[in-house]
């Protein structure tokens, strides 16, 4: 037992060095150049020409995004302006364009008959089931209007009166393709104090009136026809109009600072969001209403409501700066040193393992040496080569040893 554990001792207490070992083989060197050359390639090409990973990137972008739109239409006989079919009037990054109204005018507060025909009734009975429903223009109170006749009726809520009926036909406003859309951005870097806005510095105010966004001939011009923005997304004027939809535009910021700070400018990208809901049967496009408020002379309250179908635009900023660093250079540096030995490994493996003369090259890579060893070594002179056989060559200088391939057994 006592043995036993001091050979563990003797073990744990043990040092390990390299030693070189020179094969000149051309297959096994053919493929260390080329796991070498692979590698640095790697490193090169991809690591730091396309990923720049000599730069430290600034990814926590600060973004204000206003927005305008412009354009005239005609909707249920009227001229529509922006003040009619924007919403909401702020100009910001999200906002929507009536495309289509369904309005419901003079809501008082009462009790009035529902419209769809899943409420027919004939007696009060029949309303019960439908009590607490929230699929109904108001409350449902389970009574059956006419009911003591026994004719066919609706179930009676209590809400706003008269029921909303949105299976009213009203035709879109399919002006809305010529509506423009103008967009002001600014972004700041705050890791590198650089702020960038979307108007290049060649522009003049003239040219931002009269310029029109086109990805080949005018990428940075910052106003969009509508028409323009959905045939981006490949996107049906007629069909949005008639149902809504949401359409994103992302404005990416790719800016290298080591190049001239003008050269840091926009790009624009176009998508439908609600794009897998376009078919869904159950909820397809984009809506919502709201209610303008009024009082009659004796002070009773009444409205007008609105569903409005429209087409959200969501203007998203997302981007990153990038800048030459000390720190990654060095981190991606070492890396890239470390890696190129990756071809030693896989040629010792090969050495190891398949080539002929695998047990020779063994013996000579991995060699023990004990203490006894080094103490008789001091008595021998210089030109003794310890542990080394007849025909092996030794360089005292470098610790290496050359295996020709005449070495190999065969």
């Amino acid at each position: 037992m006592g043995s036993f554990l001091w050979g563990l001792v003797t073990d744990f207490f043990t040092y390990e060095t390299t030693k070189s070992v020179v094969v000149k083989s051309w297959s096994v060197g053919i493929i260390n150049r080329i796991v070498q050359l692979l590698i640095i390639s790697y490193f090169v090409g991809w690591v730091f020409i396309h990923e720049k990973a000599y730069q430290a990137f600034d990814n926590g972008i600060e973004s204000s995004v206003m927005t305008k739109v412009k354009g005239f239409g005609y909707h249920n006989g009227r001229v529509m302006d922006v003040a009619d079919y924007v919403f909401p009037q702020q100009g910001a990054g999200i906002f929507c364009i009536m495309t289509k109204v369904l309005v419901t005018e003079n809501q008082f507060q009462g009790y009035c008959s529902e419209v769809e025909g899943k409420f027919n009734c004939t007696k009060d009975e029949d309303c019960q089931k439908f009590v607490g429903t929230i699929l109904s223009n108001g409350v449902i109170t389970g009574v059956c209007p006419n009911s003591s006749n026994g004719t066919q009726a609706r179930c009676e809520s209590s809400g706003w009166c008269p029921a909303e009926d949105d299976r009213v036909i009203v035709q879109p406003m399919l002006d809305v393709s010529n509506f423009t859309i103008f967009i002001k951005n600014s972004v700041r870097f705050p890791m590198f104090d650089v702020t960038r806005g979307n108007f290049i510095s060649s522009m003049t105010s003239n040219d931002i009136r009269n310029c029109s966004y086109d990805p080949e001939t005018n990428p940075y011009c910052p106003i969009f026809r509508v028409n323009d923005v959905l045939r981006y997304t490949n996107q049906s004027v007629l069909d949005l109009a008639r149902k809504g939809g949401e359409i994103g535009i992302n404005i990416e910021w790719i800016c290298n600072l080591d190049w001239d700070i003008e050269q840091c400018l926009p790009k624009y990208r176009f998508t439908r969001l609600d794009a897998p809901f376009a078919k869904n049967a159950v909820s397809s496009g984009y809506n919502f209403r709201f209610a303008k408020y009024f009082k009659t002379e004796n002070g009773t309250e009444f409205r007008t409501l609105h569903k409005a179908y429209a087409i959200r635009f969501d203007v998203m900023v997302t981007g990153k700066a990038g800048k030459f660093d000390t720190i990654p250079t060095l981190i991606n540096l070492v890396a890239a040193f470390t890696s190129v030995g990756l071809g030693t490994v896989l040629c010792d493996i090969i050495l190891l393992n398949f080539l002929k003369g695998a047990e020779q090259y063994k013996a000579k890579k991995f060699e023990e040496v004990s203490e006894a060893q080094i103490d008789a070594s001091f008595g021998r002179s210089p030109d003794s080569q310890l542990s080394l056989k007849p025909g092996i060559k030794s360089v005292y200088d470098s610790g290496a040893i050359s295996l020709d391939a005449s070495d190999e057994p065969v």
